[in-house]
């Protein structure tokens, strides 16, 4: 910014920014997660108070719109550079899988207790053990197995239908937030296989341009044109997605992965308490009890292989010391 411009107004935010920018980066990658919490629980909150009159369809479409509007200037800036790929068919999966999770996760909030259906979003940790074995061929140790076993036991203790009387049972909404979390988990799969020579914007613009196309054909078959003030909140609803997933890439590029993934977890406290405010839910016993089980074992996958990428770079750096910070499977 300028020096000459006047103080009054930007003299303020640029000490605010040097401030942020002089704090450790894992403080402002908490930051940044925080940032990303509180725009899930806007989005979210504003998925449901729309679902009665918008199907998740439709209102993916104005996501994936609204998230395309916001890219498109800096595409503007290179556009031949932002689209260069050799990797087309793998980009098309992804973001054919990330449209279609992205339709059943809005029909899961629409459906469900926000608490619920956001504490079931995150074994999407869990699905990605499978995958790292029959996709990245990664070597899988006991740890990482019997902590995503203990995770879908999580998942059993929520979705029991006898388990004190509290549980919502397996159904529809149940079922679709589960393959969501699957299908995201395909997609993060395969953004580790394309950040090997994929910037991870050109990733962002795939997904949001191919989100628009995918999402399309389901969006006209639920058509209804928006009143004003709909629009609007629909609008909103994109934009904040866009904002949320932006502020999540930027925490996990700032901070350690490990020291992250607990902040994002603060969006279960958050999603409970504007549920309770604004749409009287009260999350049951099931619910508080399977989504702590589920974050104890996402968090431990989390750590092992955050543990298990440090040795494997200590390694590189020292071979002679590549067996100390390697973690027992």
């Amino acid at each position: 910014m300028p020096e000459q411009l006047p103080i009054w107004g930007f003299a303020p935010a640029r000490r605010a920014h040097a401030a942020f920018k002089g704090l450790a980066p894992n403080i402002q990658g908490a930051f940044w997660m925080l940032g990303s919490a509180v725009g899930f629980t806007v989005m979210t909150s504003l998925i449901k108070l729309l679902g009665a009159d918008y199907p998740a369809a439709l209102q993916t479409f104005y996501r994936s719109a609204a998230g395309l509007i916001i890219l498109l200037p800096m595409i503007l800036r290179d556009v031949k550079g932002t689209f260069r790929t050799n990797r087309l068919g793998i980009l098309l999966f992804r973001s054919a899988a990330g449209t279609l999770g992205m339709i059943f996760s809005f029909y899961a909030f629409q459906k469900m207790p926000l608490a619920e259906a956001n504490a079931l979003s995150f074994t999407r940790t869990l699905w990605l053990v499978p995958l790292a074995f029959f996709v990245l061929h990664e070597k899988l140790g006991a740890w990482r197995i019997g902590a995503a076993l203990v995770g879908f036991v999580g998942v059993s203790v929520m979705l029991a239908p006898g388990f004190s009387s509290g549980g919502h049972g397996f159904g529809l909404a149940q079922l679709a937030a589960l393959a969501s979390a699957a299908l995201f988990a395909m997609t993060i799969t395969g953004m580790k296989v394309m950040t090997r020579d994929h910037s991870p914007f050109t990733l962002l613009v795939y997904a949001a341009v191919l989100g628009v196309v995918f999402a399309t054909p389901p969006a006209l078959f639920a058509w209804a044109w928006p009143r004003p003030v709909d629009f609007l909140l629909l609008c909103a609803m994109g934009v904040t997605g866009t904002i949320t997933q932006a502020c999540y890439i930027k925490g996990m590029q700032i901070g350690d992965a490990a020291a992250m993934a607990p902040i994002d977890y603060t969006r279960l406290v958050f999603t409970a308490v504007v549920g309770f405010t604004f749409f009287h839910e009260i999350p049951t016993w099931p619910t508080i009890v399977g989504a702590a089980i589920v974050v104890a074992a996402t968090l431990t996958i989390t750590w092992r292989e955050q543990r298990s990428a440090r040795a494997a770079r200590l390694a590189a750096a020292d071979p002679e010391r590549a067996g100390e910070d390697q973690p027992a499977s």
